[in-house]
């Protein structure tokens, strides 16, 4: 599978415009971080690009339908990464694509709030201002913050350090993202 048949795919489930930026927002920081490791960068944004491809039209049945559709496809380390992107479903994390979804997912939809109570968006965005939030739990209440460390620690990243990389990369793209 490449990008635009992952898009296509994307299409015909996500209608949603706020959920399509979060799933490209993912996709670009795990595109950047695929670059970064020397992993491969299709696989990784893909899997970024359709991890909640499936939330908006069977949320009762996330993530098990793009899992399904993604197997049927043959990509199966895409489909293990996107079934494991949350840790209370329990599933193992066996590659770094697995880890790198669950650490990129939560604090890159946390970055984006963080973005839009700012009159500059990610512009000014320092991470201090980011971990700041993070334990305000009125804000953005409905981030996982313990996915967000979670995934940071089976991912093998200092947190603030992966919050600095989250919010360059974004930076990189934020007249695309509006933010």
């Amino acid at each position: 599978m490449n990008r635009q048949e992952a898009r296509v795919l994307l299409a015909t489930l996500t209608k949603s415009e706020s959920l399509l930026r979060h799933m490209r927002t993912v996709e670009i920081v795990m595109e950047s971080y695929a670059n970064k490791l020397g992993e491969d960068v299709e696989k990784w944004a893909i899997a970024g690009l359709l991890h909640d491809a499936d939330y908006e039209a069977f949320p009762e049945n996330h993530p098990n339908i793009i899992v399904k559709k993604l197997e049927e496809l043959g990509e199966q380390e895409i489909a293990h990464a996107i079934s494991s992107h949350y840790t209370r479903w329990n599933v193992t994390y066996d590659t770094l694509l697995d880890k790198g979804l669950l650490a990129c997912d939560e604090i890159t939809g946390f970055i984006v709030a963080c973005c839009q109570v700012r009159p500059e968006g990610i512009s000014s965005l320092e991470t201090k201002s980011v971990l700041k939030k993070l334990k305000d739990k009125g804000f953005a209440a409905k981030v996982d913050r313990y996915e967000v460390s979670k995934g940071a620690e089976l991912f093998g990243v200092d947190l603030q350090e992966h919050i600095t990389f989250i919010i360059e990369t974004l930076k990189k793209n934020k007249e695309e993202l509006g933010i």
